[in-house]
């Protein structure tokens, strides 16, 4: 098995150009949560808005995603390898942990939503009712295999799959509009969605990945190969199934892309959607999963650290316990995108230098306090029953989140450089 670089940098001579990065965020961002979201967006809000909405919530994502995708060419570096230059050694495995776990759950979670779909699919295409655990088993490995052999056999993955997944789905499109044409588009909807809502919604379905995007922007060639791949990546892999679902469930009034699939001819054809879509995304949270264990247990190798997380991710959507801690999974998650607040402030404004030598700190406490203080914000602002809802600064949490970390890291920076006391941070 091929070095994954785990805990080391990506040496320039394995490194990719922007165009096979791209599409890893492209396959990342064709899942069926998407399309769910497109689907209510779509019968919630005026087309017109709602698209535009949808430009320019993933325009920011794109641009939040390139901001931390840089420091990941720059070092070459995972999220998890460059936490522990910023929160020490020690305090980088507490904040890997929570990655960990939240990604381990979330990759749960997602195949058992994957057993749900295909199960429905296989039913509605060839009349078969095959068992929810085993379609759940079948998916949680071939998840996992991807993620175990590294971000090369990811790539290959995408680089087949995107290309025959945007033809299936522009397929289905083409199909449907001969159908059922497309009057229903312009047919007037009760607006459930304000503009600024939609964009936030937006926003939020991919956010966590452009904290993360260092995971696979250290392939990166050069740093403008990492910007334009995360930027187009995400700009267009968040966005395409979204504007997919809302065309496809005004004019079919339907929200299930298997149901679609199957009312426009492409029974067979739209399990293989189902499966690649749901397999390029998640095979992401069992390789992230797998890179922040590795920072917590060091001598292990990742290879084996994500099948251990693989093995319990499936096991989780095996035995159909995933809905039942989806909002632990919530909690968790709050903590994770005030970690790119952190990092790119000490980055950004503390300066490349700090990344240049692992000092021995096992904790460093201010960049550990603007995480803390970016998760407690998260809190304050996320809507009940998994935050207090307090008040809100964005309408987008764990944006609040990133942006809060963001401030307090960068003015503990500036005032102990000011201090000459650069010990401290």
């Amino acid at each position: 098995m091929q070095n994954d670089y785990a805990r080391e940098a990506v040496p320039e001579s394995e490194r990719k150009k922007w165009l096979s990065i791209s599409l890893v965020w492209i396959a990342v961002g064709i899942d069926l949560s998407a399309m769910l979201f497109g689907a209510e967006l779509g019968k919630g809000m005026n087309f017109n808005d709602a698209l535009l909405s949808v430009i320019i919530g993933s325009a920011i994502l794109g641009v939040l995603a390139a901001f931390c995708a840089y420091i990941g060419a720059v070092t070459g570096l995972s999220t998890s390898m460059i936490s522990r230059f910023t929160f020490g050694i020690s305090g980088a495995k507490f904040v890997s942990l929570f990655i960990a776990i939240s990604l381990l759950g979330w990759f749960g979670v997602q195949t058992g939503f994957f057993a749900e779909n295909a199960f429905a699919a296989i039913k509605g295409a060839m009349g078969l009712e095959l068992p929810m655990p085993l379609l759940a088993g079948i998916g949680g490995i071939l998840m996992m295999t991807t993620a175990i052999f590294g971000y090369r056999a990811i790539e290959k993955l995408s680089s087949w799959s995107v290309p025959l997944l945007l033809i299936l789905v522009i397929l289905a499109v083409i199909l449907a509009i001969k159908q059922f044409g497309l009057s229903e588009l312009k047919a007037p909807v009760e607006n459930v969605f304000s503009f600024g809502m939609a964009i936030s919604l937006v926003i939020s379905i991919f956010v966590t990945g452009a904290v993360i995007s260092p995971d696979v922007s250290r392939w990166a060639k050069t740093r403008k190969d990492a910007v334009l791949a995360s930027f187009f990546g995400f700009f267009f892999g968040n966005s395409f199934m979204i504007v997919v679902a809302m065309i496809l469930s005004r004019i079919m009034d339907e929200s299930s892309l298997t149901t679609i699939m199957i009312t426009v001819g492409l029974g067979i054809p739209g399990i293989l959607v189902l499966i690649l879509a749901q397999w390029t995304t998640n095979t992401s949270n069992a390789y992230s999963s797998g890179l922040s264990l590795s920072v917590i247990f060091t001598r292990t190798n990742k290879a084996v650290l994500t099948l251990i997380a693989g093995i319990i991710g499936t096991l989780l959507a095996v035995l159909g316990i995933y809905d039942y801690f989806i909002n632990f999974l919530s909690i968790m998650t709050l903590f994770i995108a005030p970690i790119g607040g952190v990092y790119t402030a000490y980055y950004y404004i503390g300066g490349a230098k700090l990344f240049d030598t692992l000092n021995d700190k096992a904790f460093k406490f201010l960049p550990l306090t603007a995480w803390a203080l970016g998760t407690l914000i998260s809190w304050f602002t996320t809507e009940r029953p998994i935050g207090l809802e307090l008040f809100t600064i964005t309408t987008i949490p764990s944006l609040d989140s990133f942006v809060i970390a963001f401030i307090f890291q960068a003015a503990f920076l500036l005032i102990f450089k000011q201090r000459g006391q650069k010990g401290a941070i």
